[in-house]
């Protein structure tokens, strides 16, 4: 037999702790998506894959003078040489910055189909060419002068910049979005002018506080345009904090007709709102009849977007019309504000305005500063070119023989001359046709400018104010490029005051129909169009009957109480149609199996209910206080043990009649109950058996009427001997009262 061979035991130094390995690797994913992925650098506003973008358009020669060149091409150079990604997401982002309805400053300049408003995608990136736009050269000016570090690229075969030099003020200016691991960004687009001018107004005053760099930028500049109607003071306090949101809303213009007819035209629609699901919503509204107010929506749009929106009469107010569907589409919308950036690439954080334009002023002039010290370099570099070229003119002849006689001419000249290698390598580098003597006169030109260049730089690189004087030209000159006068730089979004139309009422946003509520004994709901009299017929399923029935409008709500204590509210244009049997109620609210409905009634605003147990205990409450829209409800009547809610009743009149299951009749004053919003309330009537039957109020001047099941009413006005003191026993009710103990027309009459 072969015996069993026994592993060898495992080395300790081969445990890993699963607890720090998946924190380790965690913290390494996340950080990985949040400084690769998902925020921009607040530097020069880029993510790494538009900022690779951006670099390999540049070494493809793609600059905005030049041809064009296939989408397919920069993608392929973009994945293969510094972004190990897939070709579409590539793709995707190229084609967002070519989008002047995503981007506010487009950075790719596409030829082909690049995607619509309506959401429609892109052409495939075989089909699309691009190059870069003027704003794009800013962010890549200076690039090859040293202005900024460079990486090795993920297979180290190339090189890449870790930001670029940002002459444009790309973070705000064309906002950004993203989400990482544990935190999110969320920038709008902002006026590159207004960015220039709070900027120089920093440079100028560095103490500035945001609320006076608001007064430059005033809000968010979207690239569709809109109407902002944030108060001044959120805007300020988003600003100030690095969060907070602005509510955009479409810009829109009422359309005379002939005779005295009119429409709506809605001519901007608020950013990153695709057009076809917005008037898909609207028509879906529509054939839900939530929209009552508007007859028809027309997409007649071009070029230009134009939506035409018919109202249901002349009669209806523009301003009613379009508040209604603000509320309930994309017509209005919330851009949130999240400015969470990486500081210096490295660190994520939330900043404010001020910090976030302070960030990208100390960019520029850490640009600027290397820009000068590496033109400096290549000023000592050429003086001393220069320097050797003037050597040689003034000792032509012997350059001349040192050259044909010598066998290694340059130690010669170095030696004879006291020149450096490099003034040496460049004389021996000359052609015969610099000999002549208008060359030489150009060179001592030219050493002339450059070094008075020299000096110039040298006095820009020890001089930190001539530093933010230099920062400040070119901010001038980007303003000037972008200012308000250009169709690129002009503000599109505007402001205006919170609207006027600040209640639109609920009939305004469901269209006002008589129905018929209907709910049977086992708790089926629904509503039946019209108001059905009393001697409709009305099918129920076999085994079930008539419970509760009552005439009402879609425009109301239904209150529901139960054997619990709990009122439970639904609105009446929600309950599901007069077709079939409807529904169990118990989807549409949390009641529990073993309680059942007590009563069901329309609620009126600013009347008040009398709530009773079957112990004979109740208050009255203000029906405003029991509506809630949870599913859950509301509790009101505490009720416990075998006890439960029995009767619910409007209130009108003065005093109060209960009856109860052993027939007995009390009358009292209402005054005699409290008026609670929760509890238990008081005793209402003394039973020796049994419980409350029912209880109604009423007005003792005009006596009490009761109805029976046909609708048929009779009133008793000799009631002085069962008028009592609450509490009391009561005695028989009059002869010709209901059988059933019950008044009936608890909320009216049937």
């Amino acid at each position: 037999m072969t015996k069993a061979v026994t592993p060898p035991p495992i080395e300790p130094e081969h445990e890993v702790n699963l607890r720090e390995a998946l924190e380790t690797r965690y913290l390494a994913y996340a950080l990985s998506t949040i400084m690769h992925r998902a925020l921009p650098d607040v530097r020069d506003g880029l993510k790494p894959v538009h900022r690779r973008v951006l670099f390999a358009m540049r070494q493809l020669k793609l600059d905005p003078g030049s041809g064009f060149k296939k989408s397919a091409r920069v993608v392929g150079d973009v994945i293969g040489r510094y972004h190990p990604h897939g070709d579409q997401s590539v793709y995707d982002a190229l084609v967002r910055l070519a989008q002047d309805f995503s981007v506010r400053y487009p950075l790719v300049d596409g030829q082909g189909n690049f995607g619509n408003v309506d959401g429609d995608n892109a052409a495939a990136m075989r089909y699309t060419e691009a190059r870069l736009t003027a704003v794009a050269g800013l962010l890549l000016d200076g690039l090859e002068e040293d202005t900024v570090d460079f990486r090795e690229t993920y297979d180290g075969e190339d090189s890449e910049p870790v930001v670029l030099p940002g002459a444009f003020p790309q973070l705000l200016a064309n906002g950004a979005a993203g989400i990482a691991v544990g935190m999110a960004t969320s920038i709008p687009p902002h006026n590159a002018a207004e960015l220039c001018d709070a900027a120089l107004h920093l440079i100028k005053y560095p103490n500035a506080r945001t609320a006076k760099l608001v007064e430059f930028v005033q809000g968010p500049d979207f690239p569709t345009g809109g109407i902002i109607v944030e108060p001044r003071e959120a805007i300020l306090e988003a600003y100030e904090t690095g969060r907070g949101g602005f509510r955009v809303r479409a810009r829109w213009e009422k359309e005379e007709l002939a005779r005295g007819g009119w429409q709506i035209v809605v001519s901007e629609i608020p950013y990153q709102v695709q057009k076809s699901k917005l008037v898909e919503k609207l028509a879906e509204l529509l054939q839900a009849r939530k929209l009552p107010l508007l007859e028809d929506v027309r997409d007649e749009s071009a070029e230009e977007i134009r939506l035409v929106l018919v109202p249901k009469s002349r009669s209806v107010e523009p301003a009613q019309l379009m508040e209604t569907l603000f509320r309930s589409t994309e017509l209005e919308s919330r851009f949130p504000l999240n400015l969470n950036v990486l500081s210096a690439g490295q660190v994520p954080g939330v900043m404010n305005l001020r910090e976030a334009l302070r960030a990208w002023l100390e960019h520029r002039k850490e640009v600027l500063v290397r820009r000068s010290n590496f033109r400096l370099d290549k000023i000592a570099r050429r003086l001393e070119v220069l320097e050797g070229y003037l050597v040689a003119y003034l000792n032509l002849d012997e350059v001349i023989r040192i050259i044909r006689e010598e066998d290694e001419p340059k130690p010669k000249l170095m030696k004879k001359f006291k020149l450096s290698d490099n003034q040496a390598e460049a004389i021996l580098n000359m052609r015969l046709r610099s000999l002549r003597k208008l060359e030489e006169m150009e060179i001592k030109g030219e050493h002339k400018k450059l070094s008075a260049e020299q000096k110039e730089l040298k006095g820009l690189v020890r001089s930190d104010a001539k530093q933010w004087e230099r920062v400040a030209g070119e901010i001038k000159e980007v303003r000037a490029t972008f200012g308000p006068k250009s169709d690129l730089g002009k503000r599109r979004t505007t402001f205006s005051d919170a609207p006027k139309v600040e209640f639109v009422p609920v009939e305004a946003m469901i269209e006002k129909e008589p129905i018929t509520v209907v709910c049977s004994k086992k708790g089926w709901i629904r509503a039946m169009k019209g108001h059905l009299g009393s001697d409709a017929d009305i099918k129920y399923k076999e085994g079930d009957g008539e419970k509760f029935v009552l005439n009402a409008e879609t425009t109301d709500k239904v209150l529901i109480f139960a054997t619990d204590g709990r009122f439970y509210t639904l609105n009446a244009d929600k309950l599901p149609g007069g077709r079939g049997h409807g529904e169990p109620l118990r989807l549409a609210i949390d009641m529990d199996e073993s309680h059942d409905v007590v009563e069901i009634f329309v609620h009126r605003p600013g009347r008040k209910l009398i709530v009773a147990s079957h112990e004979g205990n109740g208050f009255v409450v203000p029906e405003d206080e029991v509506v809630a829209m949870r599913r859950a409800g509301k509790q009101v009547l505490n009720v416990g043990g075998t006890d439960e809610a029995a009767a619910c009743a409007a209130v009108s009149g003065d005093h109060v009649a209960a009856i109860g299951e052993n027939r007995k009749l009390l009358i009292f004053p209402l005054k005699e109950l409290p008026e609670m919003t929760r509890g238990k309330g008081v005793r209402l009537q003394r039973y020796g058996d049994g419980g409350l039957a029912d209880i109604k109020t009423f007005t003792l001047k005009e006596g009490l009427t009761t109805y029976d099941k046909g609708g048929r009413s009779r009133s008793f006005t000799e009631l002085k001997d069962w008028i009592g003191a609450r509490a009391q026993a009561g005695r028989l009710p009059p002869k010709g009262f209901p059988a059933d103990r019950k008044f009936g027309g608890a909320f009216g009459a049937v």
